[in-house]
């Protein structure tokens, strides 16, 4: 085979790997333009390396993307801004690859914006080894060769990263049959348009929150706790006024969807999403929102609808 040839057998090679990559780095980082540009790195690599010396590519991939993340995670510009409480996972719609597997529980829970939110708690190698495990059912002894550790320290990682997890899980986390989620969603929408504060506190747990990024207009996260709270800031930011719509440059469409396996709320104006809401459910009612109006956060998910043919509006003229 010549030069040529083989290149573009390698090439083939990796964009074979490059959704599962894309995956990885999407759950390490939070961000779809950050995986982007973290795959394209180690494609970089890729290139650059020996690869008749590369016994099995797909595990040497894995390592060199694991650890670019890693490397993102650590850096002083990531540790301030997600120190500073400006940091919220980049939502993805349904069916975008870069969502990954999606066979058990445990890899759809890992993708929700819960957890992906969650996981701030744990350090970058409790991350790494949590997802490696439980989204991509690596072995300790194939995470122990990713990450250059013993195979007792892949298990001490694995083991504080679901502690924590699971004790900022108020609930424990189980998935909601997908008609009684989005009935739960349109009494939201329907109660919080209307300004009914009432049905509204009805809708959601004792403990609930919610949890904001204030369309990046603000410094750090906007959090909101205990059920009246909620439904005060629900009601404020769905009950439809004129300055409202002059903010967001017309009258938009109120659309369900769902977003990384989770029922959510897109305001559309045109072709652009120009706010997505999306909410934990547990035993019917609402445990978690979490609000992202961001332009730069919402960019891949614009994309993905673009292409997408959604269901009637919920609110055609909101």
């Amino acid at each position: 085979m010549d030069s040529t040839a083989t290149d573009r057998f390698d090439t083939s090679r990796f964009q074979a790997s490059r959704n599962r990559l894309a995956s990885l780095a999407y759950r390490l980082l939070g961000s779809a333009a950050d995986a982007e540009d973290v795959v394209q790195d180690a494609f970089l690599q890729w290139q650059a390396a020996d690869r008749q010396r590369i016994e099995v590519p797909e595990a040497w991939l894995t390592k060199v993307v694991t650890n670019l993340c890693l490397d993102r995670l650590r850096s002083a510009q990531a540790r301030r801004e997600r120190t500073a409480g400006a940091w919220l996972p980049e939502p993805l719609l349904d069916g975008d690859p870069m969502l990954g597997p999606a066979d058990t529980f445990e890899q759809r829970e890992s993708v929700s914006l819960a957890v992906l939110t969650l996981m701030e708690r744990l350090s970058p190698l409790e991350r790494a080894v949590y997802l490696l495990r439980e989204a991509f059912s690596h072995s300790h002894a194939e995470i122990a060769e990713i990450l250059d550790l013993t195979e007792s320290a892949s298990q001490q990682h694995l083991h504080r990263a679901r502690r924590r997890i699971t004790a900022a899980r108020r609930r424990g986390g189980s998935e909601v049959d997908p008609a009684s989620a989005r009935r739960v969603v349109e009494e939201f929408l329907a109660a919080a348009s209307s300004g009914r504060i009432e049905r509204l506190v009805a809708l959601l747990t004792d403990d609930v929150t919610a949890i904001s990024d204030g369309a990046g207009l603000s410094e750090k996260l906007l959090r909101y706790d205990t059920p009246q709270r909620v439904a005060a800031i629900a009601r404020a930011g769905f009950k439809p006024t004129p300055a409202k719509r002059r903010l967001v440059g017309g009258t938009p469409a109120v659309h369900y969807a769902v977003i990384n396996g989770a029922p959510a709320i897109l305001t559309v104006l045109g072709d652009q999403v120009v706010g997505s809401v999306t909410f934990d459910i547990t035993e019917g009612k609402i445990a978690a929102v979490h609000g992202i109006a961001a332009p730069a956060r919402l960019v891949r998910l614009t994309e993905a609808w673009r292409q997408h043919e959604p269901d009637p509006p919920l609110i055609a003229q909101w």
